[in-house]
């Protein structure tokens, strides 16, 4: 890691608000680089080097620096505001055709990295510490200086205890008084003695607590067969990658030796003496804020089996050295995997660290790790920030491509170099191979399959190879555009994804549900809910369904039957799986509104709208119940944790309102004037150079962790305009016609909308005053259809 010299960075000193000093990094020195989908960020000190490689205006827009973005003509129809909005986002485009973005909102990724770069006893460059500090304290809590688990939560003994952490290996003295501010409300909120699993593990390996502190995570649940029902092998992808390495490390104990700064830490972060704490007395103490889930009392019992009598009577050495034999070996193998990139910004640390104890600082396994780190840094106009994976490029690039495609904008020759860019991109990112040894490291087919980020990281997901393929698709079979997967490419990707499906109908994320849900008695995280196993997503059988249905619609004879019964299985589960209310729980985004859109669509692709299916009726009247005055919906986090719809405090949002129209047109919902006024908002919103400003946090990951999708202000909010401008320009309704902006205009108690319809002003919209079907062109011909992708390319 560097900053391309080793040089102190020039930077500037501003008073802050605390009256400490507040330190800052020149913004025009800092370049992105783009490798094939790899993302690293690089602080140039050296001015020929600046010089030589020039800002570019993506670098700019990520860090907050002015923009040379002319104001463009205003937008008096949807498409002219996707073309704006394109006019602006190809400017992000990456030069290996993908679009990149942070990937934050999580404030406990951050320890992780700065502990291994600590243990490992690699020099931080000083403009990654200036710019992580000023992160850090940007997102804490206004008013008591604490962090939460996420950057719009309340402070919590979790989040406070690592930024504390962080900020003093970073260099913060204690006695600055966002230090001692931090500290006070540690104290208050319970001290660090009272913080969940994940940060008594990290304190302990530091040196800071005692390893009595962390309740058992033993490598021997490797060695168990794996026919038992609590093998790890059937755990959830994310909780087994970090059960791996933290295991191997706790059998090892393994603590860094004690320095100055970690004999003042265990002095600050407790409320008890360090020398006199009963660490074994707070295994299980967490502070109420803290303990989303509580722990079972059977994996209390089977924890207290394991301490006092297990380790402490009955577990030979043989077995202990075997069993993290085992664990490092699995180590090993996903490095080997992922080019030492590994799952995410968790684990990958945990593995660093793990082959620095096993082989020491000089190996290769510590030197790559340390290299493949940077990849999960992001540096914004707050500072510097760790995301939740490497990187969102592919999925983010085909939601992009579909958008365009969405629009009936493709077939444009201006957008057409962006977008075959795009499409070389997810052409060389489709992961052609599956793993070495793939039964035994206990992985999932993915030959065909498309990862969330990049092909490094490798995991193939469900809904990433779906929305991948659906553009590749698209674009292939659009005149213009070149056929870069040829078919046998396209099967191996159905293949792998009809592996996806649960036993239920559903489909899962990395792979099929394999194990029990009653694994969850044994979640020891404490701040999760739902991770030890997979389960059925409506995000990620909506996806699935809508990727087979736009296959089979170009190859009909492709394991026909099969795809046939696995999309009817797939649907039958969306419904019985629909709220009483008419609403989907979503678990990949915020929240009711995010899957019920994907669950409309999902029976849409299956001929089921507003006026023909009960599941679908129910699920537009969820929608438009909850249609603010403004034409917007609003959704906050909140819902995610106690699962009943919360509107967000801050008002309509873009992205939610998108999400929200978007549903309705898939359902062809009759009143058409609620997804005009919803258009009409979005459009509000857009600014004169074509962006749309970010709002609240997008994302979310097992119920209460809240993570940022920073380019779905631009993917789906185009889609959803794009959609409403391209149904309307194909029913003859937008050409030459303005957008009535502000208040609408009441004539006889109608709302007078976009265009008129033979010479009449249309009112209402609701489809009720005996003329055509709103979904339907002046001739009664079916506009929005499961040929939506491809209905101005003549191709069904």
């Amino acid at each position: 890691m560097s900053t391309r010299s080793g040089k102190t960075p020039k930077c500037k000193k501003a008073n802050s608000t605390s009256s400490a000093m507040t330190e800052h990094t020149d913004k025009s020195r800092w370049r992105m680089l783009d490798d094939d989908g790899r993302q690293t960020w690089h602080y140039l000190e050296d001015d020929k080097e600046a010089e030589a490689w020039t800002q570019s205006f993506a670098d700019k827009y990520y860090i907050g620096l002015p923009l040379d973005a002319p104001e463009l003509p205003k937008a008096n129809t949807p498409l002219e505001a996707v073309n704006n909005g394109l006019e602006f986002f190809e400017k992000l485009q990456q030069p290996p055709g993908n679009w990149a973005c942070e990937y934050g909102g999580p404030l406990f990724l951050m320890t992780g990295i700065i502990i291994a770069w600590t243990i490992t006893d690699t020099p931080i460059p000083e403009a990654h510490k200036i710019e992580m500090r000023n992160y850090i304290f940007a997102r804490a809590h206004p008013e008591d200086g604490g962090w939460g688990l996420h950057l719009e939560s309340d402070s919590t003994v979790f989040g406070t205890c690592l930024n504390y952490l962080n900020i003093r290996l970073l260099g913060v003295p204690a006695d600055d008084p966002r230090a001692a501010k931090a500290r006070a409300t540690l104290h208050k909120l319970g001290g660090a003695q009272r913080s969940p699993h994940w940060a008594k593990f990290w304190m302990s390996l530091l040196g800071i607590a005692h390893w009595d502190l962390v309740n058992p995570i033993p490598p021997e649940f490797w060695l168990l067969p794996n026919w038992v029902p609590v093998h790890p092998w059937r755990w959830w992808i994310h909780m087994r990658q970090v059960f791996l390495p933290s295991g191997y490390i706790y059998s090892k104990r393994w603590t860094y030796p004690e320095t100055p700064l970690i004999r003042e830490l265990q002095q600050e972060m407790f409320t008890e003496p360090y020398e006199t704490m009963h660490w074994k007395g707070h295994r299980n103490s967490i502070a109420p804020m803290d303990n989303f889930h509580p722990k079972t009392w059977i994996l209390n019992l089977i924890n207290w089996i394991l301490v006092n009598i297990w380790f402490a009577f009955l577990r030979p050495n043989w077995l202990k050295t075997w069993g993290e034999s085992q664990a490092f070996k699995l180590i090993e193998m996903e490095d080997a995997n992922t080019d030492f990139a590994d799952l995410a910004p968790v684990s990958a640390p945990m593995n660093t660290i793990a082959c620095f104890i096993e082989h020491g600082p000089a190996h290769h396994s510590v030197t790559r790790h340390i290299e493949r780190l940077q990849d999960y840094l992001w540096v914004k106009s707050e500072g510097m920030l760790v995301n939740g994976t490497n990187g969102v490029q592919n999925w983010d690039t085909a939601f992009a491509i579909q958008a365009v495609v969405d629009s009936g904008l493709a077939t444009e020759e201006r957008w057409r170099p962006m977008l075959t860019k795009a499409l070389h991109y997810l052409e060389g990112q489709q992961i052609r191979e599956d793993v070495p040894e793939q039964a035994a490291c206990y992985r999932q087919q993915r030959k065909g399959g498309w990862a969330f980020s990049n092909k490094d990281q490798g995991y193939v997901v469900s809904d990433c190879i779906a929305e991948a393929l659906k553009a590749v698709i698209m674009l292939q079979h659009t005149p213009g555009f070149p056929t870069l997967l040829e078919d046998q490419r396209i099967f191996d990707a159905i293949d792998t994804l009809l592996t996806l499906q649960n036993t239920s109908g559903g489909c899962a994320s990395y792979e099929p549900q394999r194990g029990s849900e009653l694994l969850e008695l044994l979640n020891a995280a404490e701040v999760f809910g739902r991770i030890m196993v997979e389960y059925d997503y409506t995000e990620c059988t909506t996806a699935v369904v809508t990727a087979l249905s736009l296959f089979s619609s170009h190859w009909p004879d492709y394991r026909a039957k099969e795809i046939a019964t696995a999309k009817a299985r797939m649907v039958q589960w969306i419904k019985t799986n629909q709220g009483a209310d008419g609403s989907w729980y979503g678990s990949w985004a915020i929240c009711f509104t995010y899957a019920t859109m994907f669950a409309l669509e999902s029976l849409e692709a299956t001929g089921e709208i507003y006026a023909n299916s009960g599941p679908s009726k129910r699920g537009c009247d969820f929608l438009v119940s909850h249609q603010r005055p403004d034409g917007g919906w609003s959704e906050s986090y909140r819902g995610c944790e106690t699962m009943v719809y919360t509107e967000h405090p801050s008002g309509s949002l873009v992205v939610q309102t998108a999400w929200a129209v978007l549903g309705l047109m898939y359902a062809e919902y009759p009143d058409r004037s609620v997804i005009e006024r919803g258009v009409r908002f979005i459009m509000s919103r857009q600014q004169a150079n074509g962006e749309w400003l970010q709002e609240a946090i997008e994302g979310v990951f097992n119920k209460s962790a809240m993570i940022s999708y920073p380019n779905y202000k631009f993917t789906f909010v185009m889609m959803a305009v794009g959609r409403w401008g391209r149904l309307e320009r194909e029913r003859g309704k937008v050409a030459g016609k303005k957008v009535i902006r502000g208040a609408t205009k009441r004539r006889g108690g109608g709302e007078e909308e976009w265009g008129k319809e033979k010479g009449e002003m249309r009112r209402g919209g609701d489809g009720r005053n005996g003329r055509s079907s709103p979904w339907r062109d002046l001739n009664g011909v079916l506009i929005n259809s499961s040929s939506i992708w491809c209905s101005n390319t003549n191709l069904r």
